[in-house]
């Protein structure tokens, strides 16, 4: 039938050819020539377009193929979409896993900006300024402040509290104290061996304020600022590797501070909202004098000061004692003894004795303060009277039992 069907369509097409066609306008040629030859008989399908059916499912089967391998080779092949493209055969357990890991690092996140919020430093490390040709031109320079604006009197600092701060950090308790100490001793031949037996010269010069609301005397320029700059680094690590938390976000920059409005809040109120520049004008570019790095103490900045002014001193080093015996010992030792496992270089001698005569000092205080809370109770000062006292009479023949054990005793 199809082989008819073939030949019927040949010979009509034949005879189609053979026939005289009819006058045409000359516009139509291309259009009718396209029509007669396309146009397939009654009944029958136009092989073309057959083929062109064919071909375009076959290119699309490939399409759609090629379309679904691509997509499963992307690395977000197995991330849930659902909110975007309202897929819902995507696998449960990556899901899962995906909220789990986001749920440990949000826990991460907040515990780490918890430990940052509840940091409040109060110790630092304090290099003090015992220069007496510095402090007396700080002593000049607060007077001449003063003479202009008496109001400052309460934002001037103290002559004995003169210092760089090198490090601050916060040690909650005593045990994180006496690690501070520990901190501080096994800080002490980290420090040598930067300064290679040399003195540490910190020369100061000028005036500037931090946002005019604090006051200081500049460290004036040099290559001692890159050597102070190592050593609070290194101090910064060698704390922190204790597990204490210490420093600061912000960069290390040397000063002296000699007054800050923060020590008078009643100023704000008076009008004094910062410091002004004709205040010290001056002393702009003054020379102070030198200091030489000698020592470096653990201070408190809440504990009572010194009857001297100075801060609170939990431990103290000394640095570039390099002719006396101990450090000469110290330098032999740390020189004979090979590196650590950890790279470092071990504790010298005189460190050790200083740690073992820190930790007699802090258990005899601990002892001492035993013995005081005893005495002190009732109980006890009851005792001592009825074993010592009572029923005795002393040379001038007053009795004791109405004397004040709490005196007498401590």
């Amino acid at each position: 039938m199809l082989r008819f069907a073939g030949l019927r369509a040949s010979a009509g097409l034949a005879s189609a050819a053979s026939a005289p066609a009819a006058p045409r306008p000359p516009g139509l040629r291309l259009f009718l020539r396209a029509a007669t030859m396309e146009r397939p008989a009654a009944g029958e399908i136009n092989s073309n377009q057959c083929e062109s059916v064919l071909r375009e499912e076959k290119v699309s089967g490939e399409l759609k193929a090629s379309t679904v391998d691509s997509l499963t080779d992307m690395p977000f092949a197995t991330v849930d979409i659902r909110d975007d493209c309202g897929i819902t055969d995507v696998p449960q357990m990556n899901s899962k896993r995906s909220k789990e890991k986001e749920g440990i690092k949000n826990d991460h996140i907040k515990k780490r900006k918890k430990a940052l919020k509840d940091y409040q430093p109060n110790y630092f490390l304090s290099v003090p300024i015992t220069n007496k040709k510095i402090t007396a031109g700080i002593k000049v320079l607060q007077n001449a402040i003063l003479q202009q604006d008496k109001r400052l009197a309460k934002a001037m600092v103290g002559d004995g509290s003169f210092h760089i701060t090198l490090l601050v950090m916060q040690l909650l308790n005593e045990d994180e104290v006496n690690i501070g100490t520990d901190a501080l001793l096994e800080l002490k031949p980290f420090i040598e061996e930067i300064l290679q037996g040399k003195h540490l010269t910190l020369p100061f010069q000028g005036i500037d304020t931090f946002q005019s609301q604090v006051g200081f005397v500049k460290l004036a320029d040099g290559d001692h600022i890159n050597t102070l700059t190592e050593i609070a680094e290194t101090a910064k690590r060698t704390f922190q590797e204790k597990g204490i938390l210490a420093g600061e976000n912000r960069l290390f920059k040397p000063h002296l501070t000699f007054m800050k409005l923060s020590k008078a809040p009643m100023l704000r109120k008076k009008g004094v909202k910062k410091i002004a520049p004709e205040l010290y004008e001056q002393f702009i570019n003054h020379r102070f004098g030198e200091e030489i790095l000698y020592q470096i103490d653990l201070c408190s900045m809440l504990k009572k000061k010194q009857s001297n002014g100075y801060y609170h001193c939990e431990a103290s080093i000394v640095i570039g004692e390099l002719e006396s015996p101990s450090s000469a010992i110290l330098r032999r030792y740390s020189k004979e003894r090979p590196n650590g496992p950890s790279g470092k270089k071990p504790v010298g001698i005189q460190d050790i004795i200083n740690e073992a005569l820190h930790r007699e000092r802090m258990e005899l205080k601990s002892k001492v303060k035993q013995i005081k809370e005893l005495l002190l109770k009732p109980e006890t000062q009851a005792m001592i009277r009825k074993e010592l006292f009572e029923g005795r009479v002393l040379n001038d023949g007053i009795h004791t039992d109405d004397a004040d054990l709490s005196v007498t005793l401590l």
